[in-house]
């Protein structure tokens, strides 16, 4: 943990700022703080995202001073956070310290962002929490509540979790067995042990019994639960298919049942509804699906998976006219945020995201994700659309309408031609480029999802292999599609609209600078139009044919002017 408060200067920023989730003001104007006030405060935070308790500063924000807590007339820092650490459960980590600010010593407390719910030595859990007006308060700890966020922090895991009254029966033999057919089904994608296990061993090797006592957990339930079982035992789990054609509800089912059968059940529902397109890529004739299963099997199984097992609501997989969308209860995980889908991996049960790997399921890699937007853009359709997750539910929407055949044979072709898969950072940039037009490096950064580096890195790698072209220098380089890009999406147009704008920005652009400041040199014309001085002279020099500009002086000493000026 590191001191990020180190002056006057920080306290009085806080201060100023006020108090908000992470920091707290404690006054002892009218009454001392006690030790226990002192200790539920740091509970408080450390049960929220940690920050920081300000001792002896008002609510209005005014510095009063805190009083001396100790028999010497003042207060011991490092007993300050030996206090705070023995009466807490677990040990909350603090720094704390003593700053002078106008005059006045404020006990400054920082805390650290508990990874697992802590409470008093005495038995008293709260948390941080907003109020409807936006201010923040400390609030009683609920036993569900306390649970849900040590799922999210990753200090529990929900499948590891004894299940009170459940035992063998409660499971399914058949069950088992549909696991060693899974795996023979998914071939290399699997693991090929689980087939020749028993039930009790497969139920250990995917950590869902206790090893020593063979307890039914959670996981076991889940995973091999008969239908009875769960919606007895574990009464959160649910799961709906729904098909929704205009505005009328044509399917309606309740698919609820131990998760590997769910995850297959959803599938096969889905497939009478994928139907296909068809192209002719070189001497190939491709099938190109609505629903690609490979797609409707990565959202599924995360929705089955990554779902907050201790929140009530169901999995629910819904088919309207053009988009098939798939809802789960409970926000992303902590660390998990929509920027950062495709780099980030952080599953809210270990434990289930290892058994659906195991059984070949989903992607052994992690990157299920990635592939979802990879086989989208290749079909010639938009990526998944997360855009309605909310911190209560995580939504993704993938489209089924019409996929730009255009586009798609244009990167199958490629890939023929080059001998290689396009990366999925560059299936992103041309639908980006599709869409758009125009693209710089900071537009395409947030896009993929990396820094402006990387982002720069593919850009330059798909100039060279002549898939886009670039135009202007430094930071005001835009991309776009390649002629032949154009042409093979249906667009020839395109590319020279592109073009015919930027000329003539340029040209008004140099024009108006001339008129304004009586004459402009190659350098003006190049930093004014965002391009090289090799670019600008053909562009000034075209000017002057034209009649447009006259040139005063030579080489490097050049400026042009407008007829009848003088440089």
């Amino acid at each position: 943990m590191h001191r990020t408060v180190d002056g006057p200067d920080e306290v009085r920023r806080l201060v100023a700022a006020g108090e908000s989730f992470v920091v707290e003001l404690k006054g002892e104007r009218y009454q001392p703080l006690s030790d226990s006030a002192l200790v539920e405060a740091v509970v408080c935070l450390a049960n929220g995202n940690g920050g920081t308790l300000l001792v002896g500063v008002e609510d209005d924000g005014t510095i009063t001073g805190a009083r001396p807590r100790h028999e010497s007339g003042s207060t011991d820092v490092f007993r300050v956070q030996a206090l705070l650490a023995n009466r807490t459960v677990p040990p909350v980590q603090t720094l704390a310290d003593v700053i002078v600010v106008d005059g006045h010593d404020v006990l400054v407390i920082e805390v650290e962002d508990a990874p697992r719910v802590v409470g008093t030595s005495r038995g008293l859990y709260v948390r941080r929490a907003m109020t409807s007006k936006g201010q923040p308060e400390c609030v009683a700890f609920p036993a569900h509540e306390m649970l849900a966020r040590d799922i999210d922090r990753g200090a529990t895991d929900y499948a590891h979790l004894p299940v009170q009254g459940a035992t063998w029966d409660d499971l399914d033999p058949l069950e088992f067995e549909r696991v060693r057919s899974m795996v023979v089904r998914a071939g290399a994608s699997a693991d090929p042990s689980l087939r020749e296990l028993s039930d009790v061993d497969i139920a250990r090797a995917l950590g869902v019994v206790g090893h020593d006592d063979g307890q039914v957990l959670s996981g076991a339930v889940l995973l091999f639960g008969r239908p009875a079982s769960i919606r007895r035992l574990l009464p959160t789990h649910q799961a709906f298919f729904q098909v929704v054609r205009g505005t009328s509800v044509s399917v309606n089912d309740d698919v609820t049942g131990p998760l590997f059968a769910v995850a297959e059940d959803l599938r096969a529902r889905l497939r009478p509804y994928s139907s296909e397109q068809e192209l002719t890529a070189g001497m190939l004739r491709v099938a190109v699906s609505r629903l690609p299963d490979e797609v409707v099997r990565e959202v599924v199984a995360n929705a089955l998976v990554h779902r907050d097992y201790t929140a009530l609501g169901p999995v629910t997989v819904q088919l309207t006219d053009d988009v098939l969308e798939v809802t789960s209860p409970g926000g992303l995980p902590p660390g998990i945020r929509l920027d950062n889908l495709l780099t980030a991996q952080r599953p809210r049960s270990p434990v289930l995201a290892d058994a659906f790997k195991r059984v070949g399921l989903v992607d052994r890699t992690g990157r299920g994700i990635n592939r979802v937007f990879e086989s989208l853009l290749r079909a010639g359709r938009d990526g998944p659309d997360f855009t309605r997750t909310t911190s209560e539910s995580v939504s993704v929407a993938v489209p089924t309408g019409d996929a730009d055949l255009a586009l798609t044979r244009f990167v199958l072709d490629s890939e023929a031609r080059h001998g290689s898969p396009f990366r999925l950072g560059e299936l992103q940039v041309l639908h980006e480029l599709r869409r758009e037009g125009r693209l710089t490096t900071a537009d395409v950064a947030p896009v993929l999802q990396v820094s402006e580096v990387q982002g720069r890195a593919v850009l330059s790698a798909m100039v060279e292999r002549g898939l886009i072209d670039s135009r202007g220098s430094g930071r005001g380089r835009s991309y776009h599609l390649s002629a032949a890009a154009y042409r093979a999406v249906g667009a020839p147009g395109a590319y020279p609209r592109v073009h015919g704008v930027d000329r003539l920005q340029q040209e008004q652009l140099v024009l108006a600078y001339a008129l304004a400041h009586g004459s402009i040199a190659r350098s003006d014309a190049a930093e004014l139009c965002s391009i090289t001085p090799e670019q600008a002279g053909p562009l000034l020099r075209r000017l002057v044919a034209e009649g447009r500009l006259a040139m005063t002086g030579s080489r490097r000493w050049a400026r042009y002017v407008l007829p009848g000026q003088h440089g």
